[in-house]
């Protein structure tokens, strides 16, 4: 008994090594290469077979830098205004879904983008248990190793857009005709407001509701803070730190 419980031990002590080293090696790898493909595209094509159709997938991977500077902005007005403030969990909001949801309220969603990001990449749609910690756990990773920008970069390169659509580029020229690195204020809040229910709502056909958020997300857009420079706001994050610690070393002096 003492064996096999020994056994055991050492398989679960290997097979949480594999998995911290894999997964990490996967993160670090994905901080570099283009993700071309997710467990979702996956899991779409398979149901479009069931549903009779031949699977189809629309995605052109593009750098950040050739995305128009308004469609980070408008995926934070829409879906995660703390994005460059907190680290991949804005507890608040989470906090406030659960007591809406106790009280007998709608379920919402309250996944940050950086949540939505490891969710899309490394894992599969779900509300159980297992999913959510291992969507925390690779959070946590992408957040310690890409940084916000790599993690803007690859939700919206990612995220899916619309039947069969997947990321801003595809999007874009599917629904508005132009590339990313075209698309306007207005156009990039249209597609943000999608992202809720990409199979449901089209950015090329809004309804009413559509362009009521629309113009709702396109006045955030200018109340939030701009994501054009998310390295500086580390930096300025790493400058404050030292500023606090050389503070503090002066007043321990100074007694």
């Amino acid at each position: 008994m003492k064996q096999i419980a020994t056994a055991i031990g050492g398989w679960v002590r290997n097979a949480l090594i594999f998995f911290a080293v894999s997964t990490i090696m996967a993160v670090l790898l994905l901080k570099f290469m283009p993700v071309y493909f997710t467990p979702l595209m996956f899991i779409r094509c398979v149901e479009q077979v069931g549903h009779g159709h031949m699977p189809h997938i629309s995605h052109s991977w593009v750098p950040i830098d050739s995305i128009s500077r308004h469609v980070p902005q408008a995926v934070m007005a829409s879906e995660d205004n703390l994005f460059l403030k907190h680290n991949g969990f804005d507890f608040e909001q989470i906090y406030k879904a659960r007591l809406e949801a106790m009280k007998g309220g709608r379920e919402r969603g309250a996944s940050t983008i950086s949540q939505q990001t490891a969710k899309n990449v490394f894992l599969w749609p779900g509300h159980n248990w297992l999913r959510k910690g291992l969507e925390a756990y690779f959070t946590l990773l992408i957040e310690k190793v890409w940084g916000k920008k790599r993690i803007m970069e690859v939700y919206l390169n990612s995220i899916e857009m619309g039947d069969g659509i997947y990321g801003i580029e595809a999007v874009a020229r599917l629904n508005f005709g132009k590339h990313a690195s075209q698309l306007s204020k207005r156009q990039a809040a249209l597609v943000a407001v999608t992202l809720p229910n990409p199979l449901k709502r089209d950015s090329a056909h809004p309804t009413p509701y559509l362009i009521k958020r629309r113009d709702q997300v396109v006045t955030l857009m200018d109340k939030i803070e701009r994501f054009d420079k998310p390295e500086a706001q580390t930096d300025t994050k790493k400058a404050r730190s030292s500023t606090k610690k050389s503070s503090k070393k002066k007043k321990k002096n100074a007694k």
